[in-house]
C-alpha cells in the first residue's frame, strides 16, 4: 500500500511540473527559405537555450510568462531579437547572411557596385566588426591584422609611417576614401590618421595595379575606406578607449535627418598622448606624443527619380612631436635640444552625384589642401599642397556586355621650401602645378553563366611626362554554387613620385638628399591568380580558403640608396629591374559553436637587380603572418579574440661597413588579447594586453642618439665621416633603422555605446 501511494505521488508531482512547462515550437530559415541548421535559440530572460534541428525546427520548454524575448545567432548570419507571447503559437524568423567577407557588394575592382562572388577582379573585404577585435587609435594601426598588407613605421622619432601591399614601399598604395583618392601625396605620410573609425562601413584590398582605373599611384594595389551609408548608421555610435601608456582616443558619429530625402552622418575622432617615455633609455622618446582632432561630416540627398546625390567633408588638425625627452616647444627648429615637431591641417571635401537621367551617368568629385609645418631637428620643412579631381563614367548593359566609360581630370598644385620646387637656377621658387586629364573604357563580357571576361584600358596625358596608357585584363570562372571561384588578371600601372612628400628619409636633416637625374614616371606589370573554396559543413560550420600567386615587375622604379654614400640618401630610376613576387593564402573558420579562425600567410621575394648585381630590397620581409582567433560565449555576451602577427627577418640601412648594427632585423611578432563583455542591447566594455610579448626593437636602433646634431662626429674633405676613438664606427645620428613600433606592453580599457 505504501508503494502504491508513493508512485502515485510521483505521477502526480510529474504531471504538475510538466503542467507548469509551456512549450514553444518555431523553425528558423534562411532568405532562401530553406531551414537553418545549430541556431542558438536563446531565451533572454531566463538564459535557457536551444538549437534547430536539421530543418531548422526549435522547441524550447519554460513555465509560462508574459511575452519574452529570442535571440536567434548563428555564425555568418546576422543576430535577430524577436519578442514573442508565450502561447505555444509557432515562431517563423529569417535570419539573413553575413557570409563572413564572401557575399559583400564591392566597388573597388571595377567602379561598379557588384557582389565580391562575381567580381572578375579579387577584392579582400574587412568589414568594421573585423577591426574591434584589436582597436586602434589610428587607421593606420588598423591594417596591421590584414595578410600582405603591413603598416611600416619609418622614423623612429616621429614615427610616421606608410602601408605596404605584399612589399611594395608606401607609396605604390593608393588610400581612397569612398572611391575617391583624396589621401595621397603628403596624407600617404601623415593624413592617415583621424579617419573616425565610427562611421566606416568597410575597408575593401586590391593587390596589384588598379591604374587602368585609379591612374597614378595604384601601382602596387589600393585600400579603399568606404564609410556607412546614412541609412544604415546607427543614431549614435561612442567607442572611447585608453592605454596605460596615457593613451586617449574618442570616435564618436551621429546620424540626423534634415528633411524627408536628406540625411547625414557627423563624426568626430580625437587622440591625445602626452606622456614622454623612454623605456629603451636611448634618450629619446619611444612614442611621438600628439594631439590630433578630425571632424567628418557626410550628406545625402535623394533624388525625386531615385538618385542618390551625397557631399562628404573631412578637417583635420595634428600636433605631434618626437625627440629628446627634455624637448619643449621652444626648443622647436632650435639646435640645441632635438626635437622632430610635425604641425599639419588638412581639409577634406568629395562627393557623387547620379545624374538625373535615364542613363546611368556619375560624376564624382573631390578635392583637398594639406598645410604642414614641421622641424626636424633645425631643418625646416614647410609645404602646401592642393588637389583637384572630378571623373564622370557611364555604365551600360548591352546584351552580355557590362560597359564602363569615363573621364578624369586631376589638378596638382604642391609648393615646399626644398630643392624640389627650386627654380633651374636655384634662385627663387617654382610650385609644381601638374595636370593630369585621362580618359578609360572598360568591358566585361558574360562568356557564360559561370564565365567573365574583362577587358579594359585607360589613356592619360600627364603635363610633365607625356601619354601613358594602362592595360588590364581579368578572367574568371566558377562552380554554378559560386563555392569554387578562380580568377587571374594581368594589369599595368604607373606612378609619378614626387620624393619630398612621400619619403619622411628624406626630411631627417641626417642625410644629404641627392637627385642623380630627373625621375622618370615608374612602371610596373602584374600576373596574379586567385582561387577561392567555400566549404560548409554539415554541421552548421563554415570555411573559407583562398590563395593567391602574383608577380609585379618594375621599370624606371624610384629606390633610395642609403649605401652609396652613407651621408646621403640618392635618388634615381632604377637602371634595371625590381620584382615582388610570392604567394598567399588566407583561411576563415567560423564553427557554430561560437569560434572563429582568421588566418593568413605570405611567403615573398621582393628583389631589385642593377649592373648585373640582385639584391633584396631594404625593409621587405620573405614571410609574414596575421592571426584572429576569437570565441563567442553566448549566454554570458562574452568575446575573446586573440590577433597577431609575426615577420620574418627583412633589410635594413646600415650607415657603412664600420657599422656594427645587424644588417636584418630578427623574427618578430607584435600579438595582443582582448575580452569584451555586451551589457544590454545598446553598450559593451573592452580591455584587453597590446604586445603581450613586449617586443620592441634594439635600443640602438637610433645611431648616436645621444649627438643628435652630430656635434661629436668628424669628416673628410669629401663629406665622409672619419672613423675615431669617440666614433669608432663612424656613424652619424640617423632614425631611419626602422623596422617594428618602440611601443612596448600595454593595458587597454575601452567602452562602446550604439543607438541603432
Amino acid at each position: 500500500m505504501k508503494k502504491e501511494i508513493l508512485l502515485i505521488s510521483l505521477f502526480i508531482l510529474f504531471t504538475s511540473l510538466v503542467n507548469a512547462q509551456q512549450t514553444q515550437i518555431g523553425w528558423v530559415k534562411s532568405s532562401k527559405g530553406e531551414g537553418l541548421e545549430l541556431v542558438q535559440v536563446l531565451v533572454k530572460e531566463t538564459g535557457k537555450g536551444t538549437l534547430t534541428d536539421s530543418l531548422g525546427r526549435f522547441e524550447i520548454s519554460i513555465p509560462p510568462s508574459g511575452p519574452l524575448t529570442l535571440q536567434f545567432s548563428r555564425l555568418g548570419f546576422q543576430t535577430l531579437l524577436k519578442q514573442v507571447q508565450w502561447d505555444g503559437k509557432e515562431v517563423i524568423v529569417t535570419l539573413l547572411s553575413l557570409d563572413t567577407q564572401l557575399d559583400e557588394v564591392v566597388v573597388s575592382g571595377t567602379l561598379q557596385e557588384v557582389s565580391r562572388l562575381d567580381s572578375p577582379v579579387p577584392v579582400e573585404v574587412y568589414k568594421s566588426s573585423f577591426f574591434r577585435s584589436n582597436p586602434a587609435p589610428s587607421l593606420f594601426e588598423s591594417f596591421q591584422n590584414i595578410n600582405g598588407v603591413r603598416p611600416q613605421v619609418n622614423c623612429n622619432i616621429c614615427n610616421t609611417g606608410d602601408i605596404q601591399i605584399n612589399g611594395l614601399a608606401g607609396p605604390y598604395t593608393m588610400i581612397l576614401i569612398d572611391g575617391m583618392p583624396i589621401v595621397s601625396g603628403l596624407a600617404t605620410v601623415y593624413g592617415l590618421s583621424g579617419i573616425p573609425q565610427a562611421l566606416i562601413d568597410r575597408i575593401e584590398v586590391v593587390k596589384g595595379p588598379a591604374s587602368t582605373l585609379y591612374g597614378s599611384e595604384a601601382v602596387g594595389g589600393l585600400i579603399n575606406v568606404i564609410t556607412k551609408r546614412p541609412e544604415n548608421a546607427p543614431l549614435v555610435s561612442l567607442d572611447a578607449f585608453g592605454s596605460t601608456w596615457g593613451e586617449l582616443n574618442l570616435d564618436l558619429g551621429i546620424k540626423s535627418s534634415l528633411g524627408k530625402n536628406i540625411q547625414a552622418i557627423t563624426g568626430v575622432n580625437t587622440f591625445w598622448y602626452d606622456t614622454p617615455i623612454d623605456n629603451n633609455q636611448d634618450g629619446m622618446t619611444d612614442l611621438t606624443l600628439q594631439k590630433r582632432f578630425s571632424i567628418f561630416q557626410k550628406i545625402q540627398m535623394q533624388q525625386k527619380n531615385g538618385k542618390v546625390f551625397s557631399i562628404a567633408g573631412r578637417f583635420v588638425t595634428e600636433d605631434r612631436w618626437g625627440g629628446e625627452m627634455d624637448w619643449k616647444p621652444i626648443f622647436r627648429g632650435g639646435d640645441v635640444i632635438y626635437g622632430e615637431s610635425i604641425r599639419t591641417d588638412r581639409w577634406e571635401f568629395f562627393g557623387n552625384y547620379q545624374l538625373p537621367v535615364k542613363e546611368q551617368l556619375n560624376f564624382q568629385f573631390s578635392a583637398n589642401g594639406h598645410k604642414q609645418n614641421s622641424y626636424y631637428g633645425d631643418v625646416f620643412y614647410g609645404a602646401d599642397q592642393r588637389i583637384g579631381f572630378g571623373q564622370l563614367t557611364w555604365n551600360k548593359q548591352l546584351g552580355k556586355n557590362q560597359l564602363l566609360a569615363g573621364a578624369a581630370y586631376r589638378l596638382t598644385y604642391y609648393d615646399d621650401n626644398t630643392p624640389a620646387t627650386a627654380e633651374s637656377i636655384g634662385v627663387g621658387n617654382s610650385p609644381f602645378v601638374t595636370h593630369l586629364p585621362g580618359v578609360f573604357v572598360q568591358n566585361e563580357l558574360k562568356l557564360a553563366k559561370t564565365q567573365s571576361l574583362l577587358v579594359g584600358i585607360r589613356y592619360d596625358y600627364n603635363s610633365i611626362h607625356g601619354s601613358i596608357w594602362s592595360p588590364r585584363l581579368n578572367y574568371k570562372i566558377s562552380s554554378e554554387d559560386k563555392s569554387l571561384i578562380w580568377r587571374t588578371s594581368i594589369g599595368n600601372g604607373f606612378r609619378v613620385a614626387n620624393v619630398f612628400t612621400e619619403d619622411h628619409a628624406a626630411l631627417t636633416g641626417a642625410r644629404q638628399v641627392v637627385f642623380e637625374e630627373e625621375l622618370d614616371p615608374e612602371r610596373s606589370w602584374n600576373v596574379n591568380t586567385n582561387l577561392v573554396k567555400k566549404i560548409y559543413s554539415d554541421l552548421g560550420n563554415y570555411f573559407g580558403l583562398e590563395g593567391s600567386i602574383f608577380y609585379t615587375q618594375f621599370s624606371n622604379q624610384i629606390i633610395p640608396d642609403y649605401e652609396t654614400n652613407p651621408n646621403q640618401i640618392i635618388y634615381a630610376n632604377l637602371d634595371g629591374t625590381s620584382k615582388s613576387q610570392g604567394i598567399s593564402f588566407n583561411f576563415d573558420g567560423l564553427w557554430a559553436n561560437g569560434f572563429k579562425l582568421l588566418a593568413g600567410a605570405t611567403l615573398m621575394d621582393v628583389t631589385l637587380e642593377e649592373n648585373g648585381i640582385r639584391e633584396r630590397q631594404l625593409f621587405a620581409e620573405r614571410f609574414s603572418g596575421v592571426w584572429t582567433i576569437g570565441y563567442h560565449i553566448h549566454p554570458l555576451e562574452l568575446t575573446i579574440d586573440y590577433t597577431g602577427n609575426v615577420y620574418s627577418p627583412m633589410r635594413l640601412p646600415l650607415l657603412g661597413e664600420l657599422d656594427d648594427r645587424p644588417e636584418y632585423s630578427p623574427w618578430w611578432s607584435l600579438q595582443n588579447i582582448q575580452i569584451t563583455k555586451g551589457l544590454g542591447e545598446k553598450w559593451e566594455i573592452y580591455g584587453g594586453v597590446k604586445n603581450i610579448l613586449n617586443y620592441t626593437p634594439p635600443a640602438n636602433s637610433i645611431a648616436r642618439a645621444f649627438d643628435p646634431f652630430d656635434r661629436g662626429v668628424i669628416f673628410d674633405g669629401a663629406g665622409n665621416v672619419v672613423a675615431t676613438p669617440e666614433n669608432p664606427n663612424a656613424l652619424t645620428f640617423d632614425p631611419t633603422y626602422m623596422f617594428a613600433p618602440n611601443q612596448g606592453i600595454r593595458g587597454f580599457l575601452g567602452v562602446r555605446y550604439t543607438w541603432k
